[in-house]
């Protein structure tokens, strides 16, 4: 029905006299192009008022131009079809309107990749540095498929393209193995979830920082050094990751101790307790507690589990932890020993020992030597 009433009107422009036919189509596309371009930016303020986030607003508002383009290219080609059916003009024409409308859309996808990784990128929630990584990789996709498209268009043979384009893409991978290593390594990363900006994460070799950016090579690290350490992504993608603001950021800290033998040890627990409850760095939730590890050589081993909000505050959540420890023992009287050792030494009386009282263990050595 509807290619029917379309095949009629473009029967009834052709009776037209040409200037009459070629000033209403040119004339009715410059309409439709007004009326896409007014009614289009009414309908995406709309939308984006209902629709939470920006994202959404910058697919519309990249798809909306090259909609009223596109309507634009359709009237000049269709407005060359009424002026004349040499196909001198037609081919050209023809091919003249599908490049500018594969270019229009190319030019607007692309800011359509570019501005929602922006967006992306600068959302706090999502924290996520990899969205530049897609970005290059649809700009890419978007040349690639568009240049082929115009050279079809035009009907310029690619196969020697292609030909010549597979013996350079051998040359490049070999040339190139490091990089492409690395981004692919950072797409394995970001689709495994392994970490993503902001994270604190400890690296297999030791490293332990805030991951500060993600790029298409690279990782960048903050240590607590305040110093600013880079792996190769091909390198992290084989490694072994702790990530410690992950699946939650609430990191358990433990503080190690002894206690003498003898040692009320419910009462250690408490006094520990104690400690771990003034310290507003600790959470209530969940609860710290006491476990007693094992009897050492000299000293009963006692460890008390904190939870803190984030793995930043470990180093100064133990620091004032092992501060209020050595305080609340001191004042509550309990002792944490220290190793002895008993020297003995061969007198002159056959062997007899003496000196059998114990002495702490850098006055042992004194004597040893």
């Amino acid at each position: 029905m509807q290619t029917r009433l379309a095949t009629d009107l473009w029967v009834d422009l052709q009776a037209l006299p040409r200037w009459q036919s070629v000033v209403l189509v040119v004339g009715a596309s410059l309409l439709a192009a007004r009326l896409i371009q007014v009614g289009g930016d009414a309908a995406i303020r709309r939308l984006t008022r209902t629709i939470p986030g920006d994202v959404d607003r910058v697919v519309l508002r990249s798809v909306h131009p090259a909609l009223y383009a596109s309507v634009l290219a359709a009237g000049g080609y269709l407005g060359t079809r009424l002026l004349t059916t040499d196909p001198a003009w037609i081919e050209p024409a023809t091919a003249t309107a599908q490049t500018v409308v594969t270019v229009v859309w190319a030019v607007q996808l692309a800011r359509m990749g570019r501005g929602v990784s922006q967006e992306l990128t600068s959302d706090d929630q999502l924290g996520n540095r990899m969205a530049p990584i897609f970005q290059n990789v649809w700009s890419a996709l978007l040349l690639g498929a568009s240049a082929f498209l115009v050279l079809t268009y035009w009907s310029i043979d690619v196969t020697p393209l292609l030909a010549s384009a597979g013996v350079m893409g051998i040359v490049i991978g070999l040339a190139a193995r490091d990089t492409i290593a690395n981004l692919f390594g950072s797409i394995a990363l970001y689709t495994d979830g392994t970490y993503a900006v902001g994270d604190f994460v400890v690296l297999e070799s030791g490293e332990r920082g805030r991951v500060e950016d993600i790029s298409i090579r690279s990782t960048v690290l903050r240590t607590r050094d305040d110093l600013l350490v880079t792996v190769p992504n091909s390198v992290l993608n084989t490694a072994t990751i702790i990530n410690e603001s992950s699946p939650e950021r609430e990191r358990r800290v433990r503080v190690a101790v002894g206690v003498a033998y003898g040692s009320d040890i419910d009462h250690v627990e408490d006094t520990l307790l104690d400690v771990a409850a003034a310290e507003s760095v600790v959470l209530d939730d969940p609860e710290p507690r006491v476990r007693m590890r094992g009897f050492g050589d000299s000293a009963l081993d006692v460890e008390l589990l904190c939870w803190i909000p984030a793995p930043v505050l470990r180093g100064r959540a133990t620091h004032r932890l092992n501060k209020g420890v050595y305080r609340a023992f001191v004042e509550e009287g309990i002792e944490i020993p220290f190793p002895q050792r008993v020297v003995t030494m061969d007198g002159a009386n056959g062997g007899a020992e003496t000196n059998p009282a114990p002495v702490s263990a850098d006055e042992s050595t004194e004597l040893a030597d």
